[in-house]
């Protein structure tokens, strides 16, 4: 899964969309989308509708309608044909000072409206240091658990250390499946154990299968090497 944030213009979508749409069957059985900027949407509806690529939003509302200016329902990303929404990116937790709550709330709005949610978790290189890894990630787990294993069985999880994400570093496969083992642990707890988790942190074509490789990892959220399309391929190829 691609994350655009906020990159992109309608003639550098397109040729990005046109090379993942021509290189989509590198990915073999594996399952492909991007999350584009909310102008974009329509965009990337009309380039990959009848492709095996599916398409989301980055953010969602709590809210159904109403006075929430700047806002966006999950209704009307179904109106264009959403699959997925990101919930709790850390970038979100960071720069707008998103709650665990708030994030587990977006979650159950996206899920109400048909919408697959992505949940995002992740600890800082401080919390690393503490050895806090499993107390910050079992926090921002804990209101989503909260929301039962019918609910979790129809969300994703993406696990991203913050000081691994656009930096160049990655965690190790290693790091990465202590973390995603702990959160399939925690799944296990709530009857949801077959939740798929992604690992998202400077993934890259060169160290993708040694991350694919782990019991746990499922896939990838995929940052900046989602901008280009033959390294998104790649990265896809080695989950293939």
């Amino acid at each position: 899964m691609g994350n655009w944030k906020m990159h992109g213009s309608l003639a550098a979508n397109a040729a990005l969309l046109d090379g993942l749409v021509a290189g989509a069957a590198r990915a073999g059985d594996a399952q492909l989308a991007v999350c584009v900027p909310f102008p974009y949407l329509a965009q990337a509806r009309d380039a990959l509708a009848d492709t095996q690529i599916s398409w989301g939003a980055q953010d969602v509302s709590v809210h159904t309608h109403g006075a929430y200016t700047g806002e966006v329902a999950p209704a009307m990303l179904a109106d264009f044909g959403c699959t997925w929404a990101l919930c709790g990116h850390s970038e979100r937790r960071a720069l707008h000072g998103e709650s665990s709550a708030v994030v587990a709330a977006k979650a159950a709005s996206a899920l109400a409206a048909g919408l697959t949610p992505v949940v995002c978790v992740g600890e800082t290189l401080d919390d690393r240091d503490a050895d806090q890894v499993e107390c910050v990630i079992g926090d921002q787990l804990d209101p989503v658990l909260a929301l039962g294993a019918e609910a979790l069985a129809r969300m994703v999880i993406a696990y991203e250390p913050v000081w691994a994400i656009g930096t160049g570093r990655t965690a190790t496969p290693e790091q990465a499946q202590a973390v995603h083992a702990f959160i399939r642990a925690s799944l296990n707890q709530h009857g949801a154990g077959q939740t798929r988790i992604l690992y998202g942190g400077s993934v890259k074509p060169a160290n993708a299968a040694s991350l694919f490789a782990q019991p746990d990892i499922d896939g990838a959220l995929v940052g900046g090497a989602s901008l280009v399309a033959e390294e998104f391929l790649g990265i896809a190829a080695a989950a293939a």
